[in-house]
């Protein structure tokens, strides 16, 4: 059973920083990407940034030049460093791993989500 822990989240000041940290864990065939999704309070889901193993990024427009997102492939650990936190920035914080598992019979896609970790941004 492949499962990803975030850890990092908590209370910051606007203009503060955090660190999130997301592990995975368990038998991953091949790892393809891992992403960080955020869902703020009343509205949906939506993407953050995502790193594939070959180190290639992607961004949501809102957190560009704010927002850094790193992988330890060795570990199967995918970082998000956030910076000039703003209060819109408020929100459950939620990991993504996407990649293939074996099974008995063949080689399946894998898609995990994490439980999430609440970033909130308020002075």
């Amino acid at each position: 059973q492949v499962q990803v822990v975030e850890s990092g989240g908590g209370l910051v000041q606007p203009g503060g920083s955090l660190r999130l940290s997301c592990a995975a864990s368990g038998s991953i065939f091949s790892l393809y990407a891992m992403g960080w999704y955020r869902q703020p309070p009343g509205k949906q889901r939506e993407l953050v940034a995502a790193i594939s193993t070959g180190g290639s990024t992607n961004y949501a427009d809102s957190v560009k030049g704010r927002f850094t997102i790193s992988m330890d492939n060795a570990k199967n650990t995918v970082y998000l460093q956030m910076n000039s936190l703003k209060p819109e920035d408020t929100a459950v914080y939620y990991c993504n791993l996407v990649g293939t598992k074996r099974t008995s019979f063949s080689i399946d896609r894998l898609e995990v989500w994490g439980q999430g970790t609440l970033v909130t941004v308020s002075s």
